[in-house]
């Protein structure tokens, strides 16, 4: 017999913060609410917790798998030969980490591909050239084989945009924006200036520009441009869109600035192919009383075709395998079946998580863990629980103080977990120390050079903690 999957808001009435839902309709006298008491830690939680440091930081095998994959497919992006060729390593990955019911998940995938070359230039008073580091943001259409060239206007992120009117007309739009230096969150300072990328292309077109390059979404002072999804809209001129190196931003901007840019020549050769199909790969521990509930832990498969993808998203995919390995090793057995999802398409289309949770609405979801914001130094794990539910948990996170890892903090939410949420399923995610994250994010710099073994295998170590105790908790849901 199935368990019920629970709805979210009934999470807190089950640990103690709110009150169970009345049965029936009767007067009753307001009832003082006590907070549950926080959680303690117990002999098996930390001894767990010990095995799991120990197996982890001796194999480090979370390394080894990434450096696997970036091996076997570098270049992964939906729709190409080189993702099928990380399903099959998914296949012997999960396979080798001893896991059954080892599976494709098929799913229709959109298929893009960059062209070469990719260039862009200003062109000065003086008739001298300014060069600029560029790439095509995924999605966009081409330029003219011969390149576009346009006058250029720079304006600072999509108010200023809004705000232009007419005078982008026949001009292509430079978006500078960067990311707020001062926002203490780097998510939500990429959050702040990500829009330019995203919707530049489509209120840019509707004002009649003939093009779009933003300062790329970096905290990096280099020239390595970053790519990121960007759309369209049906019934607007589909124009090209591009991102710039922030020193080459910097560098038109000083020229504009000073009135000494003529024109800006972008020629990219980019182009959509029909849809193809593709595979989310999934492998199971499988679980014991009960077994027909199910853990999710993942990452993406999928990866931009700049760099090889070693932090967005392979470091999730080989956290989430080396989790379940790591679990396996030491001899735990989780109560329900924990599955590992490597998700399709999660950079240009989402099409792999959603896919998943329609092909598993019959099956009740308990929780499901994503890691998505690189193989940095862990400092926790995130859940969408109140703050006083979260305060009742975090002392079970003490164990993993001795790395810096002991944080218990409010979010969870994950792109390919998200629709997972609307079953019932807790989202949870880990946490790492994201500072350097979009120095790597969608660009070249994101290669195994940049990943630190002994952080990645961290990560996974603390998701594999995680796993075990949000499984054998008795009060969520």
């Amino acid at each position: 017999m199935r368990v019920p999957v629970r709805p979210l808001f009934l999470v807190a009435a089950v640990i103690g913060v709110l009150p169970p839902p009345v049965v029936a309709q009767q007067a009753a006298l307001p009832v003082p609410q006590v907070p549950a008491a926080p959680m303690v830690v117990s002999k098996a939680q930390q001894a767990l917790a010990d095995a799991l440091l120990d197996a982890g930081l001796a194999d480090r095998g979370a390394f080894r798998m990434l450096e696997d994959l970036v091996t076997a497919a570098p270049k992964r992006l939906s729709g190409s030969p080189g993702y099928a060729r990380a399903v099959e390593w998914g296949e012997r990955a999960l396979l080798d980490a001893g896991l059954q019911n080892v599976r494709r998940m098929p799913v229709m995938v959109p298929r893009w591909e960059r062209g070469t070359p990719e260039r862009a230039f200003a062109t000065l008073d003086d008739g001298s050239r300014l060069e600029l580091a560029v790439c095509a943001l995924g999605g966009s259409v081409a330029t003219p084989a011969a390149g576009l060239t346009a006058p250029v206007v720079e304006l600072a992120g999509m108010d200023a945009l809004r705000a232009a009117g007419e005078s982008v007309r026949g001009k292509i739009v430079f978006l500078s924006e960067p990311m707020a230096p001062t926002r203490r969150a780097t998510f939500e300072a990429y959050g702040g200036a990500v829009g330019q990328r995203s919707r530049g292309a489509i209120e840019a077109a509707r004002l009649g520009a003939v093009g779009v390059v933003i300062r790329s979404m970096s905290t990096a002072q280099d020239d390595a441009p970053h790519t990121g999804a960007m759309r369209y809209e049906d019934g607007v001129e589909r124009i090209p869109a591009g991102a710039l190196g922030v020193t080459s931003a910097l560098r038109l901007a000083r020229a504009l600035r000073r009135g000494e840019v003529r024109s800006l020549t972008l020629a990219m050769h980019c182009r959509t192919l029909p849809e193809v199909e593709q595979w989310t790969v999934v492998g199971e521990l499988p679980g014991t009383d009960l077994a027909d509930q199910v853990v999710v832990v993942g990452g993406h498969l999928d990866a931009w075709d700049k760099g090889v993808g070693a932090h967005d998203d392979g470091s999730g995919c080989a956290q989430s395998i080396e989790a379940a390995r790591l679990l396996k090793k030491v001899g735990h057995r989780p109560r329900r079946t924990l599955r590992v999802v490597l998700f399709a398409n999660e950079e240009n289309g989402l099409r792999g998580g959603r896919a998943y949770a329609e092909e598993t609405r019959d099956e009740p979801h308990y929780l499901a863990m994503e890691s998505d914001s690189g193989g940095f130094s862990p400092r926790g794990i995130a859940l969408a629980l109140p703050e006083a539910s979260l305060a009742r948990l975090r002392p079970l996170g003490a164990p993993l103080a001795v790395v810096g890892a002991e944080r218990v903090l409010p979010g969870g939410e994950g792109a390919d977990i998200g629709p997972l949420a609307a079953r019932g399923a807790l989202l949870a995610s880990l946490r790492p120390d994201d500072a350097r994250y979009f120095d790597v994010h969608h660009s070249d710099n994101d290669v195994l050079a940049a990943v630190n073994p002994r952080e990645l295998e961290l990560g996974a170590v603390v998701m594999a903690y995680w796993l075990a105790v949000l499984d054998g908790i008795e009060d969520l849901p």
